[in-house]
């Protein structure tokens, strides 16, 4: 089994660390752009290898795709971050160039892989992604919502004093502002957390998971990147082990939640295929107007690299 991080920076790093913690893949691959970069994060990985006690190698590579052939799983983590200055649609044609190249070299090396796409905007970078693989929509998909939901969970845990472990959530949307995290849906060891912690307090949650990263970003001055990194390697252990997880993943939807042509978050069935079965929800009047509203703001920017690739 083999798997391939595209982008060694923090977030990419991270993902081929938990991978070969967890010896999810017997070969990972790290590639990126600057000469010894992939390479030296590799080698790191490797030598914790005696440590931790796992026997995934871990190799890097400059640019050379030719190292990534026969790839079951590829996570895209490349792109720029946003810069002062730069506005969305810059930061979208930059990111967009990025990851069609990446997708167009990684389905030469490995027409059969499956991709998982991180990069920023994510809903749009994974439509571009799609455009670009041009295989099955199921075989492309975004890492957003399990984020999203771990630090709603997180939150939740801190607030209610008790174990992240036992606490189930769905969050669905965009991956931005317009998120919309789902009280209906959390449980805490089985208990609607409706019962277990007040209104104001759990709404408070709510606003404060649709602008996590932005609270990271804050405090540190970049992006997260260990949270980000694990939860795509989640998906990819969902993938490998054939776990059919049900996770919310930013996918293409062809007629669901009264959806179509939009890449957007919603509870999946995560298997060795992709994504093999997209969850409908019974979403009630509020629900579904956020949710709706999410999609307005997700298409919006999705017409923007529409409009980019018209001119190009």
């Amino acid at each position: 089994m083999k798997v391939t991080v595209v982008g060694a920076g923090n977030v990419g790093a991270t993902c081929a660390d938990v991978l070969a913690h967890r010896e999810i893949a017997n070969e990972i691959v790290l590639v990126d752009i600057k000469p010894g970069f992939a390479e030296g994060k590799a080698l790191d990985i490797w030598q914790t290898s005696p440590i931790n006690l796992y026997d995934s190698r871990t190799v890097g590579s400059t640019g050379d795709y030719a190292k990534t052939a026969g790839s079951d799983v590829v996570v895209i983590t490349s792109g720029l971050p946003r810069k002062p200055g730069m506005s969305r649609d810059d930061l979208i044609a930059t990111n967009a160039g990025i990851v069609k190249t990446v997708t167009e070299n990684i389905i030469q090396h490995s027409p059969n892989a499956i991709i998982v796409v991180v990069s920023n905007p994510l809903d749009v970078m994974t439509y571009c992604a799609y455009l670009s693989a041009k295989v099955p929509s199921n075989r492309v998909f975004g890492m957003a919502g399990i984020l999203d939901t771990a630090r709603y969970r997180a939150f939740l845990a801190e607030a209610l004093n008790c174990s992240p472990k036992d606490i189930q959530a769905v969050l669905m949307g965009g991956h931005g502002d317009t998120m919309v995290p789902l009280p209906r849906y959390t449980t805490v060891g089985g208990i609607p957390v409706t019962e277990l912690i007040e209104k104001d307090k759990l709404d408070a949650i709510v606003e404060r998971t649709k602008v996590g990263g932005g609270e990271i970003v804050n405090l540190l001055g970049t992006s997260a990147w260990y949270a980000p990194g694990a939860a795509a390697a989640q998906m990819v252990e969902a993938i490998v082990r054939d776990q059919k997880r049900i996770f919310p993943c930013c996918v293409w939807l062809q007629g669901e939640y009264g959806l179509k042509d939009i890449y957007l978050g919603v509870p999946v069935v995560l298997g060795k295929n992709g994504i093999e079965k997209i969850i409908e929800l019974q979403l009630n009047a509020e629900e579904k107007a956020l949710f709706d509203s999410s999609a307005k703001a997700v298409k919006e920017v999705m017409e923007v690299l529409d409009k980019m690739n018209e001119q190009a």
